[in-house]
């Protein structure tokens, strides 16, 4: 049995060694062989090559490498394409998350649970990311989900008949957490408190967090096309109406231009 552990990393060279002491540490806990998966966002640090330093003395450490910065969620996917374990978990490398709940995810999962999402008890991000992250997620509960955990989910772990489902589909510019939840299987939720971010800078901006709020309620929700049907049928009726009322002037009370009635 193997456990995968999927990392997407975009700059992130003060933490890949904190990292790896860490996880590794407790992924040794487990009864399991292990992988850990970091996936180079196309960074413009030293990122891939202290990955790859790694992997030279531990082959279980594995890297992808982007040609360019495509997203966390191509990583993402991309990780969960190439994990060959019976679970995987995604994890990012910043280390707000506690690698530490992966023992607990493990523990459901041997119970039978498919999927397992690590749920942030609140938020505390600095500046006005808190006020952009709650906007997107309220967006998510009112169109898509009314269930869906208002901190978000950015961590999970997942067996691998879901993965190999989540593979399988065709689409792949999505959001891979969301595909998945929308899944279906058997699902459990464990709380836990986020850190703050210690090294480095998060490069979830607001024009992303837009971008994917539309991406979201896109793929996910009838709500734009029900949207849309109604402007038509809306705009459709005042016409119609406008074009009696223009009638009803010409026949009856003589206004109008010559021929625009008609």
């Amino acid at each position: 049995m193997l456990i995968s552990v999927v990392v997407p990393a975009y700059n992130e060279e003060a933490n890949i060694a904190r990292f790896y002491e860490r996880v590794s540490g407790i992924l040794n806990q487990s009864p399991y062989d292990w992988e850990i998966i970091f996936v180079d966002d196309g960074s413009q640090d030293r990122t891939a090559e202290i990955v790859q330093e790694y992997h030279e003395r531990d082959a279980r450490v594995r890297l992808l490498q982007f040609s360019r910065n495509f997203g966390s969620y191509s990583a993402i996917s991309a990780g969960l394409l190439y994990a060959k374990g019976n679970g995987i978990a995604v994890i990012s490398c910043d280390l707000q998350d506690p690698p530490e709940l992966i023992l607990e995810f493990i523990k459901r999962w041997e119970a039978g649970v498919d999927i397992v999402w690590g749920v942030r008890a609140e938020r505390i991000d600095p500046g006005l990311k808190s006020t952009y992250a709650n906007l997107f997620y309220w967006i998510v509960r009112k169109f898509i989900w009314s269930d869906f955990p208002p901190g978000g989910m950015d961590y999970g772990f997942f067996d691998r008949r879901v993965i190999d489902h989540f593979n399988s589909l065709p689409t792949r510019n999505t959001i891979p957490f969301f595909t998945i939840y929308n899944m279906g299987f058997r699902q459990e939720r464990i709380p836990y408190q986020r850190v703050a971010r210690q090294f480095g800078v998060s490069h979830w901006t607001f024009f992303r967090r837009v971008k994917a709020a539309i991406d979201v309620v896109v793929d996910f929700s009838y709500f734009p096309i029900r949207l849309i049907s109604a402007l038509g049928y809306g705009i459709s009726a005042l016409s119609f109406l406008y074009a009696v009322w223009v009638i009803v002037l010409r026949v009856v009370f003589g206004e109008g231009g010559e021929g625009w009635s008609s």
